[in-house]
């Protein structure tokens, strides 16, 4: 006889019990926040944005001073003192992706010649590989409608792949980086080919990425097309 199916996420009258025990026993006065200045997330009881660390990857504007008084603008992305913007306007006049660049930008500090990027992009494409199986046992089985919970689910898995996976050196911290910056497409395409065809009852076809291929052409080979086209680009990223 089969067992009674058990709905792991409903809300029982004991979680109710449960929650209602915590809120009662658990409640702190809101004014010892401001006596012991304590930073409620990422902003001050004024609003204003609290110092948390110091990098020199990114910066970002988001005030301007007018009158001597610090108020809020349009905010401005900096990735190693490029704005952003800039960067984009580059890649798309000389009719280049962008993507790998970028990331070469963030990781050393600098932009790479055009034998650098080939090199690095030589690299990315030796990494883009998953292990034996890894598509079928993990991501296959049960996809998310979420993304960023199906990336986070294979980083996790991925670490019982790797026979290093505890060495914080340098230089393996960064061969890890490496292979999941190379990873994370054909996770994402093949994640959300599985949510369609399970969820959505679309077609199942899973394919290699070809190699050489830049980042962004990548999403279209494993999806068996061509180009990224308007009509599919919006349906992937609104699972994001």
């Amino acid at each position: 006889m089969a067992g009674k199916k058990i709905d792991y996420s409903a809300i029982t009258n004991e979680i109710l019990q449960y929650t209602a025990l915590c809120e009662s026993n658990s409640n702190i006065d809101p004014l010892l926040y401001e006596r012991y200045d304590v930073k409620r997330g990422l902003r001050d009881l004024n609003g204003k944005g609290v110092l948390t660390g110091l990098t020199e990857i990114s910066e970002i504007r988001a005030t301007k001073s007018v009158d001597g008084e610090s108020v809020p603008c349009e905010g401005t992305l900096f990735y190693r003192g490029y704005n952003v913007e800039e960067l984009i306007r580059g890649a798309r006049a000389d009719g280049r992706f962008g993507f790998e660049e970028t990331v070469y930008l963030l990781l050393f500090g600098q932009l790479p010649t055009k034998k650098e990027l080939e090199e690095f992009c030589k690299v990315l494409s030796k990494y883009r590989s998953l292990p034996s199986s890894f598509v079928r046992d993990v991501i296959m089985k049960k996809p998310s409608s979420d993304m960023m919970n199906m990336l986070s689910k294979c980083v996790l898995t991925l670490y019982s792949y790797d026979t290093d996976a505890d060495n914080t050196s340098l230089p393996n911290v960064l061969r890890q980086c490496l292979q999941l910056i190379s990873m994370f497409p054909m996770i994402s395409v093949y994640g959300y080919m599985a949510y369609q065809y399970y969820n959505k009852s679309g077609d199942l076809i899973i394919h290699k990425p070809r190699p050489g291929f830049p980042w962004r052409r990548i999403f279209s080979t494993c999806c068996g097309r061509t180009a990224v086209t308007r009509s599919w680009r919006p349906r992937f990223w609104m699972l994001r």
